[in-house]
C-alpha cells in the first residue's frame, strides 16, 4: 500500500523485516521443541536464540540467485548464527514457516483493527447521544419520508460497526491458525505433538487437517469481514456526502483552517474525506473477491495464491485501519446544521405527515384505508405541485372535516409525535457501550 494511506502502527506489521522476524520466531520455536526430543543440541539452540538476526538486504541478495525467498531467508539467518545454523529448518517445508508466520502477522493486524473498530463505535455512540434530539428529515429513495433524529441515525451506525466487528473478531480468531505438518500435511518429518507444542508456544491453534498449507477459507473469511466493515464505513460516508449537497446542507465534513476545496473555485467545501472512504472501500471488496479466488487451489497446494496474498492481505488490513481512524475523525468533527434540518422539514410542506393523517382518517373518522389513502394522496400531490402546505389543503377538504377536527388535524403534523419513541430506541446503546467498556 502507498504511504498516503498507511498509518504507522499497521504499516510496521507488514514490513519485510516484520515478516521475516515472525518467520524466525517460528524457526526458533521449532528448534526449541526439537531440543526436548534430542534432535537439536541445547548449545545449538542457545546459539540460534542469541545470534539469529534478520537482514532483509542480504535475503534479497541471496534470493536474486536462488529465486526462493524462504531458502534465502534460512540461508541468511544461518549465516548470522554460524555453524549451529545448520539446525535451522530441520524437517520443515517452506509453508510451515510461511503460513504460520503469516498467521502471526494477520492476528496482530486483526487485533489492531478490532481496537480501532471499538474506538470508532465509542466515538459514534458519544456523538449519537449528543444529537439524540436533533430533529431532521428521514429520507427514503432520496425523498422526504418522516422525521427522525440525527442521534437515531448515528445509533444505527454504532450497531452496524459492532456487527462488523463481531464478524471480524470471528475471522481474526480463526486466522490465528498455523501448521507444522510437513510437505503434504502428513507429519512425515515432525510429529503432531511437536506441532502442538510449537503452535502453543506461538499462541496459535493447530489446523486439524492441513495439506502443505493452511487452507485459504480462513483468509477469505477475514477478507470478507474486512470488506463488509468497509462497506459499512462507505455507507456512513455516503450519507455525509448526500447531506452535504448544497441543496440540503444538513451535515458537513470538518474543514480545518487553511484547507482548500478547489484550485479554481474558492467557495468550494467538498466532502473529500467521505469520497475517499467510498473509493477505498471499493478496493476492499476487490481484495475479498481475490480471496475467494484463492480458495480452490490444486491438490495439496499450488502457488497461485501466494503472489496475490502479498498484495491483498497487507493492503486490506492497512486500508481498513486507515478508514476506521479517518471515519472516527469524520464523526467527531462533523458539523451538524440544525437550522438547515428544520428549514428542510419546513420546505417539505408537511407532506411527511401524510401517514399520520391517513391513520387518523381511518381510526378516528371511520373511513376505509383505501378511501383515506385516496383523499390524502390527492391532497399531497396537489400540495407538491402547487407548493402549498398539505395541512392547509386538508383543512379545506369537507371529507376530512367530517372525520377530524382542526385540533386533531394539527396533531397529525406535530413533529414530536414522530420521534416520541426515539429515546427508548437509543437506550439500547447502553448495552453496546457496556460491551465496549468490558473489552477495555
Amino acid at each position: 500500500m502507498i504511504r498516503r494511506y498507511t498509518l504507522p502502527a499497521m504499516g510496521e506489521i507488514w514490513t519485510e523485516q516484520a515478516r521475516f522476524e515472525r518467520m524466525l520466531r517460528v524457526e526458533i520455536a521449532v528448534a526449541r521443541a526439537q531440543v526436548g526430543r534430542g534432535q537439536v543440541p541445547a548449545d545449538a539452540l542457545a546459539a540460534i536464540e542469541t545470534r539469529a538476526r534478520v537482514d532483509v538486504v542480504r535475503i534479497a541478495e541471496i534470493e536474486a540467485i536462488t529465486d526462493h525467498d524462504v531458502i534465502a531467508f534460512v540461508s541468511q539467518v544461518a549465516e548470522t548464527v554460524g555453524p549451529e545454523g545448520r539446525y535451522l529448518h530441520l524437517g520443515l517445508t517452506s509453508s510451515d514457516v510461511v503460513d504460520t508466520g503469516l498467521a502471526l502477522q494477520l492476528h496482530d493486524a486483526g487485533r489492531l483493527l478490532l481496537h480501532e473498530a471499538d474506538h470508532l463505535a465509542g466515538v459514534i455512540i458519544a456523538r449519537a447521544r449528543l444529537e439524540r434530539d436533533t430533529l431532521m428529515m428521514g429520507r427514503t429513495h432520496s425523498v422526504h419520508a418522516e422525521p427522525t433524529t440525527l442521534g437515531m441515525k448515528l445509533a444505527g451506525w454504532a450497531f452496524e460497526v459492532e456487527r462488523g466487528r463481531e464478524r471480524l473478531a470471528a475471522a481474526v480468531d480463526e486466522i490465528a491458525t498455523g501448521k507444522i505438518s510437513g510437505p503434504v500435511g502428513t507429519y512425515s518429518h515432525l510429529p503432531p505433538d511437536l506441532e502442538a507444542e510449537v503452535l502453543a508456544d506461538l499462541g496459535l491453534r493447530v489446523d486439524p487437517i492441513s495439506t502443505q498449507i493452511v487452507q485459504r477459507d480462513r483468509h477469505a473469511a477475514m477478507l470478507a469481514a474486512i470488506a463488509i466493515l468497509g462497506g459499512s464505513l462507505e455507507r456512513f460516508a455516503t450519507e455525509v456526502r448526500n447531506l452535504q449537497h448544497t441543496e440540503i446542507a444538513e451535515l458537513m465534513e470538518p474543514f480545518k483552517s487553511g484547507q482548500k476545496g478547489s484550485s479554481a473555485m474558492p467557495h468550494k467545501r467538498n466532502p473529500i474525506l467521505s469520497e475517499r472512504v467510498a473509493g477505498l472501500a471499493r478496493l476492499l471488496r476487490g481484495y475479498a473477491q481475490v480471496g475467494f479466488e484463492n480458495q480452490p487451489l490444486w491438490h495439496e497446494r499450488d502457488i497461485s495464491h501466494s503472489s496475490a496474498e502479498r498484495v491483498i492481505l497487507p493492503d486490506a488490513t492497512i486500508l481498513l485501519h486507515y478508514l476506521l481512524v479517518r471515519v472516527a475523525r469524520l464523526v467527531e468533527g462533523m458539523v451538524a446544521r440544525q437550522d438547515r434540518m428544520l428549514e428542510n422539514i419546513e420546505r417539505g410542506l408537511g407532506l411527511h405527515a401524510s401517514s399520520h393523517v391517513l391513520v387518523g382518517l381511518v381510526e378516528t373518522g371511520g373511513l376505509s384505508r383505501e378511501a383515506a389513502y385516496a383523499i390524502v394522496q390527492e391532497a399531497a400531490l396537489r400540495a407538491s405541485d402547487e407548493r402549498r402546505p398539505l395541512r392547509d389543503l386538508l383543512a379545506l377538504d369537507p371529507r376530512v372535516a367530517q372525520c377530524l377536527s382542526l385540533q386533531q388535524l394539527d396533531a397529525c403534523f406535530d413533529s414530536a409525535a414522530f420521534v416520541a419513541h426515539v429515546p427508548a430506541a437509543m437506550a439500547r446503546l447502553d448495552g453496546l457501550e457496556a460491551r465496549l467498556h468490558d473489552r477495555g
